[in-house]
């Protein structure tokens, strides 16, 4: 997810249109799984289940919607990665889908149903925002640019937003028995969602003037495909919370790498960027301790 940030980040650069450059992202996944679509007999299985699970009521509309959340995040990448690094964008989804994840797994929104807020997972959720806090006050200082505050704003929106749309794609997968059917169903309403706001923008702003031809740049839907399916297959394991901080460890490892030796833009590893990844590992390992979920059997996805 590091890398689709990275990439996502650049092709709104250099398109000068962040809400395009989510369409393409987005869009280039739903159009992967639709041709998966039509080959994989398994997969119209499964979107059949889910399509019978919302007329019985065992799956309600709105837990099919979780790819707003997934649209907001790229839109998110989109906008702010070239601007405050990989790093600083990563560390700010930590904060916002640690807390919520807390939240969500409290209210029992997922697929693995309520789990207790431990004081493993309680400490953790506050160390990944005083992560933030350092991180965010070290940048400030070296950079003496307020602004940057505001854009950290949207990085932890958008974290706080997955951790509802794991939630939610669980439930989606569960019924479906099918984490590519439960990713289609993703990135069906991820891609409306963000057509409806690049219109909108196209009629404000206009078209780009030139599209980039680093064909690496159009390929963040294919990782976005490979996370939201795995994370519709794990999260009946582990409950929302636990996913979201195995998952952060690697975006946070990934980040600091990026950031290290392909810089998005102006922008450059700082030392208090590196302590608040750093810190944010820790928590993750302490929430980790009382975040375990067992007895659960995991969604299988039958051949082809």
């Amino acid at each position: 997810m590091s890398v689709q940030s990275r990439v996502n980040g650049q092709l709104g650069t250099e398109l000068h249109d962040s809400a395009l450059a989510a369409v393409i992202s987005f869009g280039g996944g739903l159009l992967l799984l639709l041709a998966w679509l039509a080959v994989s007999r398994s997969m119209r299985r499964g979107l059949g289940r889910a399509v019978s699970a919302v007329r019985t009521g065992t799956l309600r509309p709105w837990q099919c919607l979780g790819g707003v959340a997934g649209a907001t995040y790229v839109l998110a990448q989109s906008l702010t990665v070239a601007l405050i690094g990989v790093a600083m964008f990563t560390v700010g989804v930590v904060a916002g889908q640690t807390v919520s994840g807390l939240l969500v797994d409290r209210a029992g929104l997922g697929p693995a149903g309520k789990q207790p807020s431990s004081w493993p997972r309680v400490l953790g959720a506050l160390l990944t925002v005083l992560a933030v806090g350092g991180a965010l006050a070290g940048d400030l200082g070296e950079n003496a640019h307020l602004s940057r505050l505001w854009l950290l704003v949207l990085p932890c929106v958008a974290g706080a937003g997955m951790a509802v749309q794991q939630a939610v794609n669980g439930h989606v997968g569960a019924v479906s028995r099918s984490p590519l059917a439960a990713a289609l169903v993703n990135f069906t309403a991820g891609t409306v969602v963000l057509v409806l706001a690049w219109i909108v923008s196209l009629l404000v702003r206009g078209g780009p003037d030139a599209w980039p031809a680093n064909p690496l740049l159009y390929l963040g839907g294919l990782v976005g495909i490979v996370f939201i399916a795995t994370a519709s297959f794990v999260v009946t394991w582990i409950g929302v919370l636990l996913l979201g901080l195995s998952s952060v460890a690697g975006q946070l490892i990934g980040s600091v790498l990026l950031d290290a030796f392909l810089p998005a833009g102006a922008t450059r590893l700082t030392a208090s960027t590196v302590i608040g990844c750093a810190v944010a590992l820790v928590a993750i390992a302490i929430a980790g301790v009382g975040g375990r979920r067992r007895g659960r059997e995991p969604l299988k996805e039958s051949g082809s």
